[in-house]
């Protein structure tokens, strides 16, 4: 359970007033109405890593700005360093150069605790494989990064029950990960990144273990609800159908960016309005 740890997905001690106010200080935190130029700017990025005598470039000179609640794909195969730029925006690694500003503040410059304390606050993260708890209850696993936040138990109950109603679990809500299917743990997994409210989502292959229907439906899910709440998603794939979700495509080809369009995404805006995103995926 290291990774999950390192996404701040552990128990830490409940934040009063006085440590809310340090963290700002401390973490860069930012309040819900504050604005920036740019929610997320990468700056001549680089990510060298060393094996035995050889040097191999994943990522070479990365510049890169998104907004707030853009819906923003990195598409591009394996080895394209996608998923290296996602981990170094997350705080997940280290770059070789370059710095990385979310909301004015330099992150790359914050320690383990405080990029800990930032991720509770403003992240959510959408997994691949899942990464549920296995003796959790779908509510419990929900719930969890609110109880990582100091919230106390009727209040997190109640959100995770709402989420898990959202993405059309409804009737799910006290089974384990062991009796849902792939389809119904992503959804999980994709309530769980939204519950605490988050500025920012990162998605890195979400549909990685899905089929294509299914795949279809996780996605409606996901970037409807972040167009509902004016959340910044950021999709890692390798799948052009999956990019077509997207608002804007940036292209990633050997560690460097290649293209950056814009994207009509083929989740309508008109729809969104008329349906609430559970009505994507039946239960």
């Amino acid at each position: 359970m290291l990774f999950i740890e390192r996404l701040a997905i552990a128990e830490t001690p409940p934040l009063d007033r006085l440590r809310e106010s340090a963290y700002r200080r401390e973490s860069g935190g930012f309040a819900h109405g504050e604005r920036y130029m740019s929610l997320i700017n990468v700056k001549d990025i680089r990510k060298v890593y060393r094996v035995d005598e050889e040097k191999i470039v994943a990522l070479g000179r990365i510049n890169l700005r998104i907004e707030q609640g853009e819906i923003c794909c990195i598409l591009g195969t394996s080895g394209s360093g996608k998923s290296t730029l996602l981990n170094i925006m997350a705080g997940l690694e280290k770059p070789t150069k370059g710095s990385v500003f979310i909301a004015g503040k330099n992150v790359t410059q914050f320690t383990e605790k405080q990029w800990a304390l930032f991720r509770q606050r403003n992240i959510g993260f959408v997994f691949q494989s899942y990464n549920l708890m296995p003796t959790q209850t779908a509510i419990e696993n929900v719930a969890m990064p609110l109880m990582f936040k100091g919230i106390n138990k009727r209040t997190r109950t109640k959100e995770a029950v709402h989420m898990l109603k959202a993405v059309g679990l409804g009737s799910r809500m006290m089974h384990r990960p062991t009796q849902m299917s792939g389809g119904q743990q992503q959804r999980v997994g994709i309530a769980r990144a939204f519950v605490a409210k988050p500025k920012i989502v990162f998605a890195d292959e979400p549909t990685g273990n899905l089929d294509s229907k299914t795949s279809r439906g996780v996605m409606e899910i996901m970037v409807r609800m972040a167009k509902i709440h004016h959340e910044t998603l950021i999709i890692v794939t390798h799948d052009v159908n999956i990019a077509k979700y997207a608002d804007r495509i940036i292209n990633l080809h050997d560690g460097s960016i290649i293209s950056d369009e814009p994207n009509q995404s083929i989740v309508s805006l008109d729809e969104e309005k008329k349906e609430p995103a559970s009505a994507a995926v039946n239960e």
